[in-house]
């Protein structure tokens, strides 16, 4: 069997372009033919890079981005040059330019079309690309999301749930230092650590986080990881509240350093507040280390059914300082609690959200389809 990654760039930099990544490593690993087609990062240039004997990423050069989406117009003739010798095509959307690609490929074959998330933010870029991507959703022959809840609720999906299965997203064990890890402790000594992680953004929902930190005592420290847009509103926020002392804003964590504030934290917590936070990858991250979650209810997003509320977690109203700090202290108040929550949250990590478990979950969709070509074949 042949199948081929089509969708976004490399270097890796975001959650789909892992997802991306980490198939085709493992499918490869696996001895299944898997190659990854994207476009470059502007600072990165085109090349082909070998993974081992049955796995390649071929990186095409970009030309211009707009809108978060990486133009490269080799892509096209790439794919068309390409198509034949797969017998799958997973395209990962949404990804303008690996659907115009495949569109114009000319492609007969098998297509799984991975729904990341809908597009929400970028409405003129929608308008144009609406008939490319209902083209796309009616190409497909199975649209796989990656939690069951964001593709029974996206607008766009609602006359095609028949062809609708999920591949939740796994990651492998990340590897801590104890050393550093003892250290991030001992800055923190005496405190409960709050963690949480990801750009500074709005609908992060930050503001709603450090406002539940107000309401909490001294034994409490909250850690941001990350950067963006918001860090200079938030630092006057925590000045505002009077914080300076019980919120830390850490800015970039390296990808080598991650893991230790995980081991390092005595509860993860997403304040996330719009459905532009589709899946959290940070979610299930903190949870290979064990972590108690507390996250935010977000309609049509699966942001709560990866922390599965009192098994994993607590699951919380979003845009509420108050609940988010009420849910905090009772974690931390009851040590059966907390560590019911931390055997929930390893344990679901183990079920659901690990790499090998991608991997299989996705041979099995390949393998489905497969059957029915050679069923109509026959």
């Amino acid at each position: 069997m042949n199948v081929l990654q089509l969708g976004k760039f490399y270097p890796i930099r975001g959650g789909v372009e892992k997802v991306m990544y980490d198939l085709t490593l493992g499918l490869s690993e696996r001895k299944v033919y898997c190659d990854m087609l994207c476009a470059s990062t502007e600072d990165f240039s085109s090349e082909t890079i070998k993974l081992n004997a049955h796995g390649h990423v071929m990186v095409l050069p970009t030309q211009l981005k707009l809108a978060a989406t990486m133009l490269a117009p080799s892509m096209i003739f790439r794919l068309r040059r390409i198509a034949k010798y797969y017998d799958i095509i997973h395209i990962h959307h949404p990804d303008p330019m690996a659907c115009l690609a495949l569109f114009f490929s000319g492609y007969r074959g098998k297509v799984v079309l991975h729904w990341h998330a809908d597009i929400l933010k970028q409405k003129t870029l929608l308008k144009l690309y609406a008939p490319l991507q209902r083209w796309l959703i009616k190409r497909a022959d199975v649209i796989v999301g990656t939690t069951p809840v964001y593709v029974a609720e996206s607008p766009f999906l609602q006359k095609v749930q028949h062809k609708i299965d999920y591949i939740p997203i796994g990651v492998s064990p990340l590897k801590s230092d104890q050393v550093k890890v003892a250290h991030i402790r001992e800055q923190y000594s005496g405190k409960q650590v709050i963690f949480s992680l990801g750009r500074l953004v709005e609908y992060k929902g930050y503001a709603y986080l450090i406002r539940a930190v107000a309401c909490l005592d001294d034994n409490f420290h909250l850690v941001i990881g990350g950067k963006g847009p918001l860090k200079v509103s938030l630092e006057a926020l925590i000045q505002e509240l009077g914080v300076e002392d019980r919120v830390t804003l850490l800015g970039f964590i390296p990808d080598d350093e991650i893991a230790n504030y995980y081991d390092a934290t005595d509860i993860f917590c997403l304040s996330s507040i719009w459905k532009t936070e589709a899946f959290a990858i940070v979610q299930i991250e903190a949870m290979s280390f064990g972590k108690p979650i507390i996250s935010t209810h977000i309609p049509g997003s699966g942001v709560s059914w990866v922390n599965k509320d009192g098994v994993s977690g607590l699951v919380v109203e979003r845009e509420n300082p108050e609940v988010l700090a009420q849910a905090i202290k009772k974690i931390a108040a009851d040590p059966v609690l907390r560590q019911l929550l931390s055997e929930g949250s390893w344990k679901r990590y183990e079920t659901y959200f690990t790499r090998h478990v991608m991997v299989e979950k996705s041979l099995e969709v390949y393998d489905r389809l497969r059957k029915i070509e050679n069923y109509e074949y026959e």
